[in-house]
């Protein structure tokens, strides 16, 4: 009797998802090579090469997971590529743009992000299996490298006293963003949201007219979209949170109070 053995998975389909990792790497190097340059544009470059890099990072666990191609290795590649696309490239940028007017301290801050994005890599893939599929904890490394690059981007069209402040700006900023990073702020996902999966159609269309508004002006909008999604999380770790934990606290004390009044 002859025996069939299921057909193997052509090994270059793993490498497919690896790609876009990688793109979304050299997009992270290639930037930091045009920041070294200490030019405009050479910083324009940088920063539009690391929100490349967003993209790339976004398609790759896209493309894993309809492909099933998902891994331990793709997770680890992804994870080292992040730390170098989201962590060292906007770090490199921002020092070499305004915090070397700063000498050591400007060193110290861009450092300080670097560190703070490999501590939330790690503690997410530590975490990853346990967490809330709804919620990161923290400021995701993308988000954060991302937010660095609009405010290169958006520095040139702000008003003209705003640029005179712009280093002690972008120190405070990525200080800030650093922390966030390794804080215990609740960010949304957006992978398990029952609104989207509830209205198909209406959020179809909500994600076209951002996307429409992002393409007719990035720079600004797609700032917006950063910001917003910064405020988001303290809004909802600061003011929707305990809100939600005094109403569930409420019936309990109520509950508690009826049942002493029966004795």
């Amino acid at each position: 009797m002859q025996h069939h053995h299921p057909t193997p998975r052509h090994k270059s389909v793993y490498i497919l998802p690896n790609l876009f990792t990688t793109a979304s790497l050299f997009a992270g190097f290639l930037g930091m090579l045009n920041a070294a340059k200490g030019t405009p544009e050479g910083f324009e470059f940088c920063a539009l090469a690391v929100l490349f890099s967003a993209l790339m990072d976004a398609l790759d666990g896209k493309v894993a997971r309809l492909t099933n191609t998902a891994s331990e290795f793709g997770v680890q590649y992804d994870s080292l590529a992040d730390l170098a696309a989201f962590g060292v490239a906007p770090a490199f940028m921002m020092h070499q743009y305004a915090l070397f007017v700063f000498g050591t301290w400007g060193v110290a801050v861009a450092f300080l992000f670097t560190v703070c994005g490999a501590l939330r890599l790690a503690r997410f893939n530590v975490t990853s299996s346990t967490a809330n599929k709804r919620f990161f904890t923290g400021l995701p490394i993308p988000a954060a490298g991302c937010t660095l690059a609009c405010i290169v981007l958006i520095a040139p069209s702000l008003p003209f006293f705003l640029q005179n402040v712009l280093a002690p700006v972008a120190l405070f900023c990525t200080a800030a963003i650093a922390f966030l990073m390794v804080s215990r702020i609740r960010y949304a996902s957006f992978k398990e949201f029952g609104a989207f999966k509830a209205h198909p159609f209406r959020s179809m269309v909500f994600v076209i007219a951002l996307f429409a508004l992002v393409v007719a002006n990035p720079k600004e909008f797609g700032s917006l979209l950063l910001f917003g999604y910064i405020i988001s999380g303290l809004i909802y770790t600061f003011a929707v949170l305990p809100r939600m934990a005094r109403s569930a606290n409420r019936p309990h004390a109520h509950s508690a109070q009826g049942q002493d009044e029966a004795l």
